[in-house]
């Protein structure tokens, strides 16, 4: 009997776009949708940020949904992002080159040498480094603890 399966592992994807930035993704173990051949899903996820004129970013997490056609990301569960001192901590987070961000959601944990943030969504502009930090709910505020 033959038996198909579309499970590889130590999956290693690679691509740079026209600004110069690269983005690198690995994962112990990739499955591709049977019904989108163009994404993968990912299990132990890594992946390098390498902005043009810029430091790198690094994001850990234990699932990841990439598409090989544009990219984008959907990292989540236990989501690490590292970024010079800084250091982000949540559920979720949507990456997109298209778009230049990177969106953080679910228990989002913020922290730098000077404070640690928690709030519902963290947003990123690629381009710029902007970062916006806010909550769903109006009403509920931002949490922020000075390390000082």
């Amino acid at each position: 009997t033959i038996t198909m399966s579309n499970i590889i592992e130590n999956v290693e994807y690679s691509s740079k776009d026209t600004s110069g930035n690269e983005y690198i993704i690995k994962a112990k173990e990739g499955e591709t949708d049977i019904s989108n051949t163009n994404i993968i899903f990912l299990k132990n996820v890594s992946a390098t940020i390498k902005l043009k004129n810029s430091n790198k970013i690094l994001i850990y997490a234990d699932f990841g949904k990439y598409n090989i056609d544009n990219f984008d990301t959907i990292f989540s569960k236990n989501v690490i992002i590292k970024y010079l001192n800084k250091k982000i901590q949540s559920e979720y987070l949507d990456f997109s080159i298209l778009r230049n961000s990177m969106v953080i959601s679910k228990n989002v944990n913020y922290s730098d040498p000077q404070n640690t943030i928690k709030t519902d969504v963290i947003e990123i502009n690629l381009e710029t480094k902007d970062i916006n930090f806010f909550m769903y709910d109006k009403n509920n505020k931002i949490k922020i603890i000075s390390q000082n």
